[in-house]
């Protein structure tokens, strides 16, 4: 892998050279036609952490496509953005942008959770995997997910889980996710 490809710069949310020791070949169900890889998802794309400097880039406008957003200014954008960055090795929001506009394309999140079971290990959840309307088709919600898979898998996770909806549960399927007989409902109080 390119070295030029996936650069850390001091104000990506974690260290970027995590990504590069992303082999796709270990998923064995998931295949990509035509090929892609982290480091090359397609003309003018680049997969990374997220940036503090990806509000002007559009972050929330693409995370808009996926739920509600509300009307978050920049300075709260680097609020949340810090107060992340501060739990090391726990917020792993992962950006595909497009150079030749300066575009944040599709995100999602892998978020770590320390846990006493299991020897003191690791659980991931999946969060927040969203696609540009303009980019769907190219494969990168499929490289977004294979990428925090293995993310998950290298950095000792027991455990990756997600809340998906009834269509795209065979998506999820692919990736080895399968719903868990008597923890099929989700549910939730809102504030």
């Amino acid at each position: 892998m390119d070295s030029k490809e996936i650069v850390h710069d001091g104000d990506d949310l974690y260290k970027a050279d995590i990504l590069r020791k992303i082999d796709l070949s270990k998923l064995s169900k998931v295949s990509f036609d035509p090929p892609i890889e982290p480091c090359k998802p397609g003309d003018s794309l680049i997969l990374r952490p997220l940036n503090r400097r990806d509000f002007s880039k559009g972050f929330p406008q693409i995370l808009s496509q996926l739920t509600a957003v509300g009307d978050v200014s920049q300075e709260q954008f680097i609020e949340a953005f810090d107060r992340m960055s501060k739990c090391i090795d726990t917020y792993f929001v992962t950006v595909i942008e497009d150079t030749s506009c300066g575009k944040i394309v599709g995100s999602a999140t892998l978020l770590l959770e320390q846990k006493f079971i299991h020897n003191c290990a690791m659980r991931g959840r999946v969060e927040d995997v969203v696609v540009s309307d303009e980019y769907r088709g190219r494969q990168l919600g499929k490289l977004l997910l294979a990428a925090l898979t293995l993310l998950a898998k290298q950095v000792g996770c027991y455990k990756l889980s997600l809340d998906c909806k009834d269509n795209m549960i065979p998506f999820y399927e692919t990736f080895g996710f399968v719903k868990e007989d008597g923890n099929g409902n989700f549910m939730t109080i809102r504030f």
